[in-house]
């Protein structure tokens, strides 16, 4: 099934998406003038944040749960996500999924620009209409969140009753996830009603005193992904009866190589 595939007995084919919602309006506005029929499942933002392991398993009751004689593939609008999509197992049909270390990469549709930017700009926090709308502040709002269980997004007089002053203060210095931030970008995908949302990061980089830049965001990666264009430099295409696994190079992802 490498490249475009042909559609089965003359008509469209049909795929069932497991995605992150914060991919919500982009997808959604990609389904609508998709060729093929695709029934789309939202997963919470961050599930990344509850551990490899705890969103694999998610996943994976999620994938075998789906009745396969009804599809032709199942996509996944997600990334490697700390290690969250490895192990998702094939059944009776293929798994897609596109090559990327996290969504920033699907949002500007290509991972070298992704990586030519990241390298360029350290210290960037990204945002999009689907972080922002999908979450409170920069927190990721998933059950279970690491950051939750730390108290990191508690205020200091919370932490100050739960651990003590001096550990409430050592949490707030030094466990702080935003603590090595200096950038807000806001990817502008072009499925943004208004302004309101580049607006909301703007007042936020300046609440935070950090630099405030605007991205262009290119859809075609989930373009190509829900139209059946999968070509192998950007996708990872899982026949059935293999796992995803870890490729430790420029391909972020393999099929997990098969013990004899």
């Amino acid at each position: 099934m490498n490249g475009e595939i042909d559609p089965k007995d003359g008509r469209n084919c049909r795929f069932k998406l497991f995605a992150c919602e914060i991919l919500f309006r982009e997808i959604c506005s990609l389904v609508a003038v998709a060729k093929n029929r695709i029934d789309i499942e939202f997963l919470p933002k961050g599930l990344h944040d509850i551990g490899r392991q705890g969103m694999s398993n998610w996943l994976s009751e999620k994938i075998n749960a789906v009745d396969e004689t009804e599809y032709n593939a199942i996509l996944l609008g997600y990334a490697l996500c700390s290690g969250g999509i490895v192990g998702l197992t094939a059944r009776t049909i293929p798994i897609v999924v596109p090559r990327a270390h996290d969504c920033i990469t699907l949002f500007l549709g290509n991972r070298q620009r992704y990586h030519d930017y990241f390298f360029a700009n350290s210290g960037t926090f990204f945002q999009t209409t689907g972080w922002i709308e999908r979450g409170v502040g920069l927190g990721q709002g998933v059950p279970d969140d690491v950051s939750e269980k730390l108290g990191l997004e508690m205020s200091f007089q919370e932490l100050t009753k739960r651990y003590g002053e001096d550990n409430a203060r050592y949490l707030k210095d030094q466990l702080s996830q935003m603590r090595f931030y200096t950038k807000l970008a806001f990817i502008e995908t072009g499925v943004e009603p208004d302004n309101h949302f580049e607006q909301q990061t703007i007042e936020l980089a300046k609440e935070r005193q950090w630099e405030f830049e605007k991205l262009q965001g290119d859809l075609n990666l989930l373009y190509r992904l829900l139209n059946g264009i999968w070509d192998e430099e950007d996708f990872l295409i899982v026949p059935p009866g293999h796992q995803i696994d870890f490729s430790y190079d420029d391909k972020i992802i393999k099929i997990k190589e098969q013990k004899l």
